[in-house]
């Protein structure tokens, strides 16, 4: 009897957890993106203290991290902003004082190294370019014979195919099940198994930690 009670306890949590656990991750993933971006954005409220009392502005009355909803505030104003610049590059007088404010950040020593990278790898994302994140792979990582998937990121790998005599491609590898960060990985083109799936499927694919293998995603065939 009290086997059989503890069976249907762990059936009915198992079943529970299938239920809750997708709403959870959701709501945990929603509120760590938020405490990461509202981290920045909160500083557009530089202007907060000098028209409020701290008590209203801070959780603990002095300084340091602000009640939600002026978080939700400055995230807001961040987002009007993103919008203006947008607008603003659409039109001539925009696109002018882009260029000048590009120009003025890679006159600036240390800075122009830092924005520099970040503006290439914005370009490569934002250009339609093909190579970005278009094709889902296999490649065997961290060691032969254990497979890892993985996008291509650029087929251009000129000193690097000149060093080791082989065209190779760059593979990110993201993490799972949360893929903000990962590896970047040089593979001779040739070790590269390429999926049928979408970068969409790809992504479901690490985020499920494989979960979604049978449903989503086509036995892998070298090409």
């Amino acid at each position: 009897m009290q086997k059989s009670l503890i069976a249907s306890w762990r059936a009915s949590f198992l079943t529970g957890l299938a239920i809750v656990l997708p709403g959870v991750v959701t709501l945990a993933v929603v509120k760590w993106l938020f405490g990461t971006v509202s981290s920045f954005t909160d500083t557009l409220l530089f202007f907060l203290p000098y028209w409020l009392s701290p008590r209203t502005i801070y959780q603990d009355g002095i300084s340091g991290p602000v009640f939600w909803y002026w978080s939700l505030l400055a995230l807001l104003l961040a987002i009007a902003i993103v919008s203006v610049v947008g607008v603003l590059g659409r039109y001539y007088f925009g696109k002018r004082l882009i260029a000048w404010a590009d120009s003025l950040m890679l006159r600036v020593p240390v800075l122009n190294k830092i924005y520099g990278t970040l503006k290439q790898v914005d370009e490569a994302f934002t250009s339609g370019k093909k190579s970005s994140f278009k094709t889902v792979v296999l490649i065997e990582y961290p060691r032969e014979g254990i497979y890892s998937v993985g996008f291509v990121t650029s087929e251009q790998a000129d000193e690097v195919e000149k060093k080791t005599g082989k065209k190779c491609v760059c593979v990110f590898i993201p993490t799972t099940p949360l893929p903000t960060g990962g590896f970047l990985v040089v593979v001779p083109e040739e070790k590269v198994i390429k999926l049928d799936m979408s970068v969409a499927d790809g992504f479901k694919y690490i985020i499920s930690i494989g979960a979604l293998a049978n449903e989503s995603i086509p036995p892998p065939s070298r090409k």
